[in-house]
């Protein structure tokens, strides 16, 4: 069944409150992250991975074809007005509304009225047509929740890496993930993805009736 693409900009009031769903918070390590991805240290001359364009029967496709769109790149923003954290990616011309950090019936985007210590997830996507490179300019701690492939999302399977911002994070297609998320007020990534950007969501809210807790704490 089509479900309705998801609005991304809107005022966190217009959520409900719901319960909380703990998500583990994991060091970013070259062990770690794979299988997700991998880290890097040097965003120049990185490739990301283009998937070429399914078939739809049992002719295949020309060589050299279907993997031609290459990638966009541009800046991503991380930006805190309040308790609601903003996201907005130069490569894609996307505005988003991440998340927030207190329930968003009282939540406020004028002014800060608890302490940053989580985002609550409310959606979560994932492209299919290429992987993403995310890498700090400003070389501060940052945070993304990922899963791995599959369309039967869980939320046990749902994960944040804890990266210390020495080192980009580079994500495979097909991961589950959401905008990244600065510890910090602000924070600027230098984005690489696929151009043709196919992506297919889930609202967290509406599917498993709990939004996402995903730590910002610096880990032990």
């Amino acid at each position: 069944m089509n479900q309705p693409a998801p609005i991304y900009m809107f005022e966190a009031s217009e959520k409900p409150s719901l319960d909380l769903f703990d998500v583990p918070l994991i060091e970013a390590t070259d062990g770690s992250v794979t299988g997700y991805g991998c880290l890097v240290d040097d965003p120049d001359g990185f490739e990301i991975e283009i998937v070429r364009w399914p078939v739809q029967g049992w002719r295949a496709l020309d060589e050299g074809t279907g993997d031609e769109a290459g990638w966009v790149e541009g800046i991503f923003h991380g930006e805190w007005k309040g308790d609601v954290l903003y996201g907005s990616n130069e490569a894609v011309n996307g505005h988003y509304v991440l998340g927030w950090s207190a329930d968003p019936q009282t939540a406020s985007s004028e002014q800060q009225t608890v302490p940053r210590d989580q985002v609550l997830l409310w959606h979560m996507n994932y492209h299919p047509d290429g992987g993403q490179l995310f890498y700090p300019i400003d070389k501060k701690p940052f945070v993304v929740p990922v899963a791995l492939p599959g369309d039967d999302l869980t939320l046990e399977k749902v994960i944040a890496f804890w990266c210390d911002g020495t080192r980009g994070l580079y994500i495979h297609p097909n991961i589950w993930h959401e905008g990244i998320f600065p510890v910090e007020d602000t924070q600027r990534f230098f984005d690489r993805q696929g151009r043709v950007h196919g992506r297919i969501s889930c609202d967290i809210g509406e599917e498993f009736g709990v939004y996402l807790s995903v730590p910002l704490k610096n880990l032990p």
